[in-house]
């Protein structure tokens, strides 16, 4: 039997506000460079109501949640499942203060703290992103591999 890899994954979350009290999941996705990559669009735990004028605007007509949706519980279980392919996984994000917090939230329960070595990338004149979790994250991830600049935030 062979030992499962470490990665890097890169990951981006789009949420209903800015309002870190309030803001709820919409998608999130965590991508490995030139490897495995998982998406998911939350489709039971937020309205429209609930979002911003921005996140109305720009992010929910990007939302394909007849291919990508699925229940909270249900999302939960695919990132376990895809996370327990590998050993360790350092997990970059570019604006951790929003995304680390959905990815513990979806995670749940389980203590991915012994799996998951948070990293924070700080941008430098990189253009705007779509605001579509995956695109995102594949953006970061390409940006990242051609200019390596991390930095490791405390957990």
């Amino acid at each position: 039997m062979s030992a499962k890899p470490s990665v890097t994954a890169f990951l981006d979350t789009e949420f209903t506000t800015l309002d870190i009290t309030e803001n709820k999941l919409i998608s999130l996705a965590l991508v490995v460079h030139g490897g495995p990559e998982f998406y998911v669009e939350i489709n039971d735990t937020w309205t429209e109501e609930e979002c911003s004028d921005f996140t109305q605007e720009v992010v929910l007509p990007q939302l394909d949640l007849a291919t990508h949706g699925k229940s909270e519980v249900d999302a939960r279980e695919a990132l376990h499942e895809w996370l327990n392919q590998f050993e360790i996984v350092n997990i970059i994000s570019d604006a951790p203060l929003w995304d680390w917090k959905m990815l513990i939230k979806l995670a749940g329960e389980i203590d991915i703290g012994k799996h998951i070595v948070p990293k924070r990338y700080e941008w430098d004149g990189v253009e705007d992103t779509p605001h579509h979790a995956l695109l995102d994250a594949r953006m970061i991830a390409e940006y990242c591999m051609t200019h390596p600049k991390l930095e490791q935030v405390a957990t």
